[in-house]
């Protein structure tokens, strides 16, 4: 499969500390309508963490159920034990997910073979492309791109998503690759300069509150088209440093929140924008005519 343009990693609303069905089925229904390339649920984004078993395949069959087939669905699958990986991917494929998104199994710290090993199973077994999920950051390990190369030659990796803060392991990743495995970039600011060598789009936060904006930029881009995607991008920074006053989600639900779309609340051990974060969250959602 080929993914392309601007992916969204959908927020997780709560109602308390349920499940909010009614709030996610709108947050679909909005990225639908805004020419977004493909939905993201239950990764970093989604509070996959913190979510039961249960509570996780329920929201991947919401979203497939809501999108109707419309657009592509990157299940979050991915965990640090090899068994739960595929068990959720198996699950993700019956439900009718086109593909899965795996992260480097945190905490463990496998070396290459391990990672190697790791996702192999799960492309072998759980039924579906994987997208790698490359985030040092939050795993502490990175997978190398002679990695991805030696995966994609024996399960199908459809795509990473690069989250390492430069432009040389997507650079890598597509030299070693001959642009067989699409990079997505894993953070919304790198996504103009990762399209610009060959990246495919991004695997956006900021794409939850300002979706056509994203998805305009990735169209812009993949058409050679930099004079506008540059423009899309400077107009988006400020918005998309807001979203990074803290830990992701909680900014990007605050500001669903302020639109009304869905409530702020994330779970413990997360907790709520401190308030002059919240203040200067208020102030990027008004300069950008999101709220009054």
């Amino acid at each position: 499969m080929q993914l392309k343009g601007s992916l969204v990693a959908l927020v997780t609303p709560f109602d308390g500390q349920k499940v909010d069905e009614q709030a996610l089925r709108k947050l679909v229904d909005l990225q639908l309508k805004s020419g977004t390339a493909g939905l993201v649920p239950v990764g970093t984004t989604g509070e996959s963490p913190t979510l039961s078993h249960e509570e996780h395949e329920k929201v991947v069959e919401i979203v497939i159920d809501q999108a109707g087939g419309k657009l592509p669905i990157v299940a979050g699958t991915g965990s640090n034990s090899t068994s739960e990986a595929i068990s959720l991917t198996k699950h993700a494929r019956q439900a009718g997910a086109d593909a899965c998104l795996q992260v480097a199994p945190y905490y463990n710290k496998p070396n290459q073979l391990g990672l190697f090993k790791h996702f192999k199973a799960v492309g072998d077994k759980g039924g579906l492309p994987i997208v790698l999920y490359n985030h040092k950051g939050r795993t502490n390990i990175t997978i190398e791109p002679e990695t991805i190369k030696a995966l994609s030659e024996t399960v199908a990796i459809a795509g990473v998503k690069d989250a390492s803060g430069g432009t040389d392991y997507s650079a890598r990743v597509l030299e070693l690759t001959g642009g067989k495995v699409a990079v997505l970039s894993g953070n919304d600011a790198w996504t103009l300069p990762l399209m610009s060598i060959g990246a495919a789009g991004v695997i956006s936060v900021v794409g939850n509150v300002a979706p056509k904006d994203m998805s305009a930029l990735c169209d812009a881009a993949a058409a050679g088209d930099f004079k506008k995607a540059r423009a899309l991008h400077y107009k988006m920074l400020p918005l998309m440093r807001a979203m990074e006053l803290e830990v992701n989600p909680v900014p990007v639900k605050a500001a669903l929140a302020l639109m009304g779309l869905c409530q702020a609340a994330v779970r413990s051990p997360l907790a709520q924008l401190s308030a002059p974060n919240a203040k200067a969250l208020k102030a990027a959602l008004k300069d950008y005519k999101l709220v009054k």
